[in-house]
Protein backbone atom coordinates (compact mmCIF):
# COMPACT_ATOMS: atom_id res chain seq x y z
CA UNK A 1 0.00 0.00 0.00
CA UNK A 2 1.39 3.54 -1.07
CA UNK A 3 0.76 5.51 2.56
CA UNK A 4 1.08 8.56 0.96
CA UNK A 5 -2.39 7.80 -1.19
CA UNK A 6 -3.64 6.31 1.70
CA UNK A 7 -3.13 9.16 3.74
CA UNK A 8 -4.57 11.81 0.57
CA UNK A 9 -6.81 9.79 -0.51
CA UNK A 10 -6.56 8.56 -4.21
CA UNK A 11 -4.75 11.27 -6.75
CA UNK A 12 -6.59 11.41 -9.90
CA UNK A 13 -5.76 10.71 -13.51
CA UNK A 14 -4.47 12.14 -16.48
CA UNK A 15 -8.33 10.66 -17.96
CA UNK A 16 -9.90 12.83 -15.04
CA UNK A 17 -8.26 15.61 -16.07
CA UNK A 18 -8.89 18.45 -18.88
CA UNK A 19 -8.46 21.78 -20.30
CA UNK A 20 -10.49 24.86 -19.52
CA UNK A 21 -8.41 27.12 -21.51
CA UNK A 22 -4.71 26.86 -20.57
CA UNK A 23 -5.93 25.81 -16.90
CA UNK A 24 -6.39 21.87 -16.33
CA UNK A 25 -9.14 21.06 -14.12
CA UNK A 26 -10.91 17.80 -13.32
CA UNK A 27 -13.14 16.57 -15.99
CA UNK A 28 -16.88 16.45 -13.93
CA UNK A 29 -16.15 20.61 -13.00
CA UNK A 30 -15.51 21.30 -16.67
CA UNK A 31 -19.12 21.51 -18.02
CA UNK A 32 -20.29 23.27 -14.86
CA UNK A 33 -17.33 26.08 -15.48
CA UNK A 34 -18.16 26.50 -18.78
CA UNK A 35 -22.43 26.94 -18.17
CA UNK A 36 -21.19 29.78 -15.44
CA UNK A 37 -18.97 31.47 -18.94
CA UNK A 38 -22.12 31.51 -21.11
CA UNK A 39 -24.31 32.73 -17.82
CA UNK A 40 -22.34 35.29 -17.04
CA UNK A 41 -22.40 36.69 -20.90
CA UNK A 42 -25.63 35.64 -22.51
CA UNK A 43 -27.40 38.77 -22.52
CA UNK A 44 -24.69 40.31 -24.42
CA UNK A 45 -23.55 37.30 -26.34
CA UNK A 46 -24.52 38.21 -29.73
CA UNK A 47 -23.77 41.77 -29.62
CA UNK A 48 -20.24 40.69 -28.69
CA UNK A 49 -20.32 38.11 -31.32
CA UNK A 50 -20.38 41.49 -33.44
CA UNK A 51 -18.09 43.47 -32.13
CA UNK A 52 -15.15 41.12 -31.79
CA UNK A 53 -15.52 39.41 -35.40
CA UNK A 54 -16.37 43.05 -36.46
CA UNK A 55 -19.68 41.28 -37.90
CA UNK A 56 -17.75 38.63 -39.83
CA UNK A 57 -19.49 35.78 -37.90
CA UNK A 58 -22.58 36.54 -39.47
CA UNK A 59 -21.04 35.84 -42.92
CA UNK A 60 -19.75 32.57 -41.90
CA UNK A 61 -22.90 31.35 -40.90
CA UNK A 62 -24.28 32.22 -43.92
CA UNK A 63 -21.66 30.39 -45.28
CA UNK A 64 -22.91 27.51 -43.17
CA UNK A 65 -26.06 27.46 -44.53
CA UNK A 66 -24.88 28.15 -47.89
CA UNK A 67 -23.38 24.62 -47.77
CA UNK A 68 -26.70 22.85 -45.77
CA UNK A 69 -28.50 24.15 -48.58
CA UNK A 70 -31.87 24.07 -46.11
CA UNK A 71 -34.61 21.91 -48.00
CA UNK A 72 -38.25 22.24 -47.09
CA UNK A 73 -39.83 19.87 -44.75
CA UNK A 74 -36.42 19.03 -43.04
CA UNK A 75 -35.80 19.59 -39.30
CA UNK A 76 -32.78 20.47 -38.03
CA UNK A 77 -31.12 19.90 -34.64
CA UNK A 78 -28.67 23.04 -33.83
CA UNK A 79 -26.82 22.25 -30.50
CA UNK A 80 -24.93 24.78 -28.28
CA UNK A 81 -27.69 27.05 -30.47
CA UNK A 82 -28.96 28.79 -27.47
CA UNK A 83 -29.64 32.93 -29.08
CA UNK A 84 -31.15 31.00 -31.58
CA UNK A 85 -29.32 33.18 -34.42
CA UNK A 86 -28.92 29.88 -36.78
CA UNK A 87 -32.21 28.72 -36.09
CA UNK A 88 -33.89 31.55 -37.41
CA UNK A 89 -31.87 32.24 -40.46
CA UNK A 90 -32.31 28.49 -41.25
CA UNK A 91 -35.96 28.70 -40.92
CA UNK A 92 -36.29 31.94 -43.26
CA UNK A 93 -34.34 29.80 -45.54
CA UNK A 94 -36.70 27.39 -46.08
CA UNK A 95 -39.85 29.72 -46.01
CA UNK A 96 -38.54 31.03 -49.43
CA UNK A 97 -38.38 27.46 -50.99
CA UNK A 98 -42.00 26.52 -49.26
CA UNK A 99 -41.35 26.12 -45.41
CA UNK A 100 -42.38 23.42 -43.74
CA UNK A 101 -39.01 23.15 -42.12
CA UNK A 102 -38.70 22.71 -38.49
CA UNK A 103 -35.79 23.16 -35.79
CA UNK A 104 -34.79 22.27 -32.24
CA UNK A 105 -32.52 24.12 -30.74
CA UNK A 106 -30.52 22.58 -28.08
CA UNK A 107 -28.54 24.30 -25.38
CA UNK A 108 -26.41 23.09 -22.26
CA UNK A 109 -26.94 26.73 -20.67
CA UNK A 110 -30.50 27.89 -19.35
CA UNK A 111 -29.90 30.77 -19.17
CA UNK A 112 -28.58 31.41 -23.29
CA UNK A 113 -32.13 29.26 -24.26
CA UNK A 114 -34.20 31.94 -22.40
CA UNK A 115 -32.04 34.77 -24.26
CA UNK A 116 -32.86 33.16 -27.36
CA UNK A 117 -36.73 32.08 -26.82
CA UNK A 118 -37.63 35.54 -25.51
CA UNK A 119 -35.73 37.10 -29.00
CA UNK A 120 -37.92 34.28 -31.15
CA UNK A 121 -40.96 35.10 -29.01
CA UNK A 122 -40.31 38.77 -30.07
CA UNK A 123 -39.70 38.88 -33.81
CA UNK A 124 -43.10 36.33 -33.28
CA UNK A 125 -41.33 33.25 -33.64
CA UNK A 126 -43.74 30.93 -32.67
CA UNK A 127 -43.85 28.20 -35.02
CA UNK A 128 -41.66 25.65 -36.67
CA UNK A 129 -38.85 26.29 -32.95
CA UNK A 130 -38.95 24.39 -29.82
CA UNK A 131 -35.88 24.90 -27.23
CA UNK A 132 -34.32 22.22 -25.44
CA UNK A 133 -31.45 22.16 -22.59
CA UNK A 134 -29.42 19.79 -22.82
CA UNK A 135 -25.64 18.12 -23.02
CA UNK A 136 -24.21 17.73 -26.58
CA UNK A 137 -22.37 14.40 -24.99
CA UNK A 138 -26.26 13.24 -24.26
CA UNK A 139 -28.34 14.55 -26.36
CA UNK A 140 -32.12 14.57 -25.12
CA UNK A 141 -33.47 13.60 -28.59
CA UNK A 142 -34.09 9.94 -29.88
CA UNK A 143 -32.16 8.00 -32.20
CA UNK A 144 -32.08 8.55 -36.21
CA UNK A 145 -34.62 11.80 -36.20
CA UNK A 146 -33.36 14.95 -37.24
CA UNK A 147 -31.87 15.45 -41.00
CA UNK A 148 -29.50 18.18 -40.38
CA UNK A 149 -27.55 18.78 -37.04
CA UNK A 150 -25.29 21.98 -36.88
CA UNK A 151 -22.74 23.42 -33.95
CA UNK A 152 -21.49 26.90 -34.84
CA UNK A 153 -18.46 27.79 -32.32
CA UNK A 154 -20.24 25.05 -29.47
CA UNK A 155 -17.90 21.97 -29.50
CA UNK A 156 -14.54 23.56 -28.86
CA UNK A 157 -16.54 23.81 -24.49
CA UNK A 158 -17.51 20.35 -24.61
CA UNK A 159 -16.14 18.52 -22.45
CA UNK A 160 -15.86 15.18 -24.47
CA UNK A 161 -15.63 15.80 -28.23
CA UNK A 162 -15.30 12.55 -29.23
CA UNK A 163 -18.59 11.32 -27.05
CA UNK A 164 -20.29 14.44 -29.02
CA UNK A 165 -19.38 13.63 -32.26
CA UNK A 166 -20.62 10.13 -31.52
CA UNK A 167 -24.08 11.63 -30.11
CA UNK A 168 -24.23 14.14 -33.77
CA UNK A 169 -24.20 10.33 -35.43
CA UNK A 170 -26.85 9.08 -33.67
CA UNK A 171 -29.30 11.13 -33.53
CA UNK A 172 -28.73 11.85 -37.20
CA UNK A 173 -31.26 9.92 -39.97
CA UNK A 174 -29.19 7.72 -42.59
CA UNK A 175 -28.51 10.32 -45.03
CA UNK A 176 -28.47 13.12 -42.67
CA UNK A 177 -25.89 15.74 -42.83
CA UNK A 178 -23.95 17.14 -40.22
CA UNK A 179 -21.92 20.82 -40.23
CA UNK A 180 -19.83 22.42 -37.65
CA UNK A 181 -18.63 25.93 -37.54
CA UNK A 182 -15.83 26.77 -34.81
CA UNK A 183 -12.74 28.59 -34.63
CA UNK A 184 -9.60 26.90 -35.83
CA UNK A 185 -6.07 27.43 -36.64
CA UNK A 186 -4.73 30.75 -38.90
CA UNK A 187 -3.08 29.19 -41.89
CA UNK A 188 -2.30 32.36 -43.69
CA UNK A 189 1.32 33.52 -43.30
CA UNK A 190 1.70 36.85 -41.72
CA UNK A 191 -2.22 36.60 -40.06
CA UNK A 192 -0.81 34.57 -36.72
CA UNK A 193 0.95 37.23 -34.99
CA UNK A 194 -1.81 40.09 -35.85
CA UNK A 195 -4.60 37.37 -34.38
CA UNK A 196 -2.69 36.54 -31.20
CA UNK A 197 -2.22 40.10 -30.12
CA UNK A 198 -6.25 40.57 -30.80
CA UNK A 199 -7.32 37.49 -28.87
CA UNK A 200 -5.27 37.74 -25.88
CA UNK A 201 -5.26 41.72 -25.79
CA UNK A 202 -8.36 43.26 -27.47
CA UNK A 203 -10.69 40.46 -26.97
CA UNK A 204 -10.30 40.84 -23.21
CA UNK A 205 -10.65 44.24 -22.75
CA UNK A 206 -13.57 44.05 -24.78
CA UNK A 207 -15.30 41.48 -23.06
CA UNK A 208 -14.51 43.32 -19.55
CA UNK A 209 -16.22 47.00 -20.92
CA UNK A 210 -19.20 45.50 -23.12
CA UNK A 211 -20.51 42.04 -20.92
CA UNK A 212 -18.29 43.11 -17.21
CA UNK A 213 -16.38 39.98 -18.08
CA UNK A 214 -13.36 40.00 -19.38
CA UNK A 215 -12.19 36.11 -17.47
CA UNK A 216 -14.72 34.81 -19.90
CA UNK A 217 -13.32 35.87 -23.14
CA UNK A 218 -10.06 35.12 -22.05
CA UNK A 219 -11.36 31.79 -21.56
CA UNK A 220 -12.69 32.27 -25.15
CA UNK A 221 -9.11 33.01 -26.66
CA UNK A 222 -7.47 30.09 -24.66
CA UNK A 223 -9.88 27.25 -25.31
CA UNK A 224 -9.43 28.61 -29.39
CA UNK A 225 -5.67 27.43 -29.21
CA UNK A 226 -6.57 24.24 -27.59
CA UNK A 227 -9.15 23.14 -29.93
CA UNK A 228 -7.79 20.30 -32.49
CA UNK A 229 -6.26 21.75 -36.12
CA UNK A 230 -8.79 21.48 -39.22
CA UNK A 231 -7.02 17.90 -39.96
CA UNK A 232 -6.99 16.35 -36.83
CA UNK A 233 -10.73 17.21 -36.29
CA UNK A 234 -11.82 16.00 -39.51
CA UNK A 235 -10.07 12.68 -38.22
CA UNK A 236 -12.28 13.06 -34.84
CA UNK A 237 -15.44 13.68 -37.25
CA UNK A 238 -14.36 10.15 -39.18
CA UNK A 239 -13.66 8.21 -36.02
CA UNK A 240 -17.26 8.72 -34.71
CA UNK A 241 -18.16 6.80 -37.59
CA UNK A 242 -19.65 10.07 -39.53
CA UNK A 243 -18.71 9.89 -43.60
CA UNK A 244 -17.33 12.02 -46.54
CA UNK A 245 -15.64 14.25 -44.09
CA UNK A 246 -14.96 17.88 -45.61
CA UNK A 247 -12.94 21.46 -44.66
CA UNK A 248 -13.66 24.42 -46.06
CA UNK A 249 -11.46 27.38 -44.21
CA UNK A 250 -12.76 30.79 -43.25
CA UNK A 251 -11.04 34.56 -43.02
CA UNK A 252 -7.80 32.14 -43.62
CA UNK A 253 -8.14 29.72 -40.95
CA UNK A 254 -10.10 31.66 -37.96
CA UNK A 255 -12.63 29.54 -38.79
CA UNK A 256 -13.25 26.44 -40.18
CA UNK A 257 -16.19 24.39 -41.37
CA UNK A 258 -16.45 20.48 -41.00
CA UNK A 259 -19.10 18.59 -42.99
CA UNK A 260 -20.12 14.90 -42.89
CA UNK A 261 -22.76 12.52 -43.36
CA UNK A 262 -24.33 9.81 -41.89
CA UNK A 263 -24.63 7.14 -44.66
Amino acid sequence: MNASNDRNGPQSSAEDRTHFGFRTVEREQKAGMVRAVFDGVAENYDLMNDLMSVGIHRLWKSALLDWLNPRPGDHLLDVAGGTGDIAERYLERTAERGGGARVSVCDINEAMIVVGRDRAIDRGRLQGIDWLCGNAEALPVASASVDAYTIAFGIRNVTDIPAALREARRVLKPGGRFLCLEFSQVILPGLKAAYDAYSFQILPALGEIVAGDREAYQYLAESIRKFPDQDTFAAMIAEAGLDQVKIRNLSGGIAALHSAWRI
